[in-house]
């Protein structure tokens, strides 16, 4: 059954709306591939003002699903750009793009995209491009999702009161966007200027 896109979108990403994260994804039925990359773009126009796109990151057209990747490219940025985070993804087997104007995550992004789309192992990095804290990143691989010290909207590795707060904020600005949301408040007054 396909699910409305704006539900998903704010039921999935609302910290990421609200400025509170750099980004999130979401995951679309849609039999209509035309229709959903329609909707992307439409979505990007409108956002773009606020600093925030949208990306589809994997499809399958088989089961008719897409892997919706909803970010901040200036936050993203500086996510990415931070020397731990990139001499991180370095190891992982990322060619690091040079630091330039414009959007420099997208070569990083279509990296990503392309190991999404193998058949091997999930690339468990991507919480770097979700904004997850670093140590909780590397924590999970070197774990294999085992030995956390908390769980919540990922698995943290870090201080464990930190991340309850952390997981508390954004399990609180969802709620509160869904409310609005629900309500009859449109995504675009919902989404924060960066």
């Amino acid at each position: 059954m396909e699910r409305n896109f704006e539900t998903v979108m704010i039921e999935q990403c609302s910290p990421v709306l609200a400025g509170l994260k750099a980004a999130n994804l979401f995951r679309h039925e849609c039999r209509d591939r035309q229709a959903l990359y329609a909707t992307v773009a439409g979505w990007n126009a409108q956002l773009s003002g606020r600093g925030i796109r949208l990306l589809v990151l994997k499809e399958c057209p088989i089961r008719h699903w897409f892997l919706i990747y909803l970010y901040r490219p200036a936050r993203l940025e500086a996510v990415l750009g931070r020397p731990e985070v990139r001499q991180f993804l370095q190891q992982e087997g990322y060619a690091l793009p040079l630091q330039a104007a414009g959007d420099a995550c997208q070569p990083l992004l279509a990296q990503l995209a392309g190991r999404l789309a193998c058949d091997g192992d999930f690339p468990h990095e991507i919480g770097v491009f979700l904004g997850y804290p670093l140590e909780d990143v590397v924590g999970f691989i070197r774990n294999r999702g085992q030995n956390f010290t908390c769980c919540g909207c990922w698995k943290a590795y870090g201080d464990p009161d930190a991340a309850r707060r952390l997981f508390a904020q954004l399990n609180k600005c969802t709620a509160v966007y869904l409310r609005l949301f629900h309500s009859g408040t449109p995504i675009l007054r919902l989404a924060v200027a960066a």
